[in-house]
């Protein structure tokens, strides 16, 4: 088995970033991208495996890393007292944000490709994942805290899937627009908000505390 030439991957992984933030995922093409590495389709295959293989490696650490700080900020709200947690609700929700803000400016291309470019790979469903996690922790936040709903007001899982779906597609519209890293700031702060009223009055008109009279 031949030795794998120092730098080539690197340099293959440059420019098939270029391939594939201006055509993304489907129509990019290995060829242009060996051609600009100065290799061959053969290396990259061996490499990667083929060209879903070689988007992978370029997004794939930046999406693990995102999603662990995303479920990172879940848990260790989880970790409060349930009486407290929802005085502390907002404040997690906005300081986990710009956790993920901060973070994805600093991979701005990877995520560029993650919601703009992954159509075609396994990536393609990055942010129903978030909202899938975020379903989950909500209705786990509903069942700690002892949330109950009044007769004929149900807010099912389905309804919170697709309450945050609404949220998370906001928030990667920041990356849609390209948006500066100031901007973007400012609008994370502007959208939890927004989103935080809309759950305020669903809880304190839909819903009841135990022990309470509808």
């Amino acid at each position: 088995m031949s030795k794998q030439v120092e730098g080539v991957s690197e340099k293959i992984e440059a420019c098939a970033k270029k391939e594939f933030l201006e055509n993304g995922y489907v129509d990019a093409s290995l060829r242009t991208i060996a051609a600009e590495a100065g290799t061959t389709t053969g290396s990259i295959y061996s490499r990667y495996g083929g060209k879903e293989g070689l988007f992978a490696a370029i997004v794939e650490p930046a999406a693990k890393e995102f999603t662990d700080i995303f479920v990172g900020v879940q848990e260790r709200f989880r970790e409060n007292d349930p009486e407290e947690q929802p005085e502390l609700l907002d404040q997690y929700s906005q300081t986990g944000m710009e956790l993920l803000m901060d973070y994805m400016y600093d991979h701005f291309e990877e995520f560029q490709l993650l919601v703009n470019g992954a159509y075609g790979t396994k990536f393609q469903n990055f942010v129903e994942h978030l909202v899938e996690i975020e379903t989950e922790y909500t209705y786990k936040y509903m069942e700690a805290t002892g949330l109950k709903f009044k007769d004929g007001k149900p807010v099912t899982k389905e309804f919170m899937h697709i309450m945050n779906k609404a949220l998370f597609e906001s928030f990667f519209e920041v990356v849609r627009h390209d948006m500066c890293k100031e901007d973007a700031m400012e609008y994370v702060v502007m959208l939890e908000k927004y989103h935080s009223a809309g759950w305020d009055i669903i809880y304190k008109e839909g819903c009841e505390q135990p022990g309470t009279q509808g």
